[in-house]
């Protein structure tokens, strides 16, 4: 910041009178009072991500927990009315990875997307922005919250469903793999639909509609599909940990496919993050 010479001037004079009474040592004290305090330095991401996270997870405990309920009863539903349509092998494993997935997806990308797009129509955005946090510990703590809460409804959903189509329950400890991965892809893109929709409005519909082609692309068997709508069932990032769920309900899994399904669904979480932390900054600046 440029000094205008009046002003130069004026605190020459001052620190002049300063020395004049008070001697060097009273100048150069008065001289380090006229500099600027030092910034306070910028938090670390693991600590600040750390706040974050357990900053949303009391908050929205209270009011996401009855949505929570909706999403798992939601899914059982479904899976109720497809045992109807379905009777086992390929397709009751679809069905049930698929609704057990979609648990995921309605918490944590729709509403994530509906979080974000209120926060940033609300001016919510400018409080993170003012705090000393990098960008990606806002997007990774309050994803992190929402992809927490989908924990309790996704397990029950995938036991009830294999009880209901018979399915064995012996690697069921893959969900421990498969929520936080499909988690992190789907509220990454979430948050992205919520920092860049221009209203609230929009924030919402897209999160409708991703949690929609979830549900048809997810929960219906893909060999049921037409081959164009397989391509998009591709490109949904839950789709990798539905198939590496449904690979676990095989008799003997092939954990080098259930392996690959899960890195490639990382990848995808990865990518979707930096999507979203790059819509933050990009929101917060305007």
């Amino acid at each position: 910041m440029s000094v205008l010479p009046t002003e130069s001037a004026e605190a020459g004079t001052a620190l002049g009178a300063v020395r004049d009474r008070r001697g060097p040592g009273a100048a150069r004290e008065a001289a380090a009072a006229a500099r600027p305090a030092p910034l306070a330095p910028r938090a670390r991401l693991l600590p600040s991500m750390s706040a974050v996270y357990r900053a949303q997870l009391s908050r929205a405990r209270v009011a996401r927990i009855p949505l929570l309920f909706v999403a798992t009863f939601q899914s059982v539903g479904i899976m109720i009315l497809m045992r109807g349509v379905v009777d086992g092998g390929s397709g009751a494993r679809a069905v049930v990875s698929g609704s057990s997935v979609l648990v995921v997806a309605f918490v944590a990308l729709n509403l994530l997307a509906q979080y974000f797009g209120q926060l940033r129509a609300s001016g919510g955005l400018d409080h993170y922005a003012t705090l000393p946090v990098p960008p990606a510990a806002v997007v990774l703590g309050a994803a992190g919250a929402y992809a927490s809460f989908t924990v309790p409804g996704t397990a029950v959903t995938a036991v009830v469903g294999s009880a209901l189509f018979q399915l064995p329950l012996s690697h069921l400890w893959v969900l421990a793999a498969v929520i936080p991965l499909a988690g992190a892809a789907l509220a990454g893109l979430g948050a992205a639909f919520g920092l860049l929709a221009p209203r609230p409005e929009v924030a919402t519909l897209l999160g409708q509609l991703g949690m929609s082609a979830a549900l048809l692309l997810g929960v219906l068997p893909a060999d049921r599909l037409p081959e164009l709508i397989r391509w998009a069932r591709d490109l949904l990032p839950s789709t990798y940990g539905v198939e590496a769920l449904a690979g676990t309900f095989d008799a003997r899994p092939d954990w080098s496919a259930v392996g690959l399904d899960l890195t490639v669904c990382a990848a995808v979480g990865v990518v979707s993050l930096a999507v979203a932390t790059w819509a933050y900054r990009r929101a917060a600046v305007r």
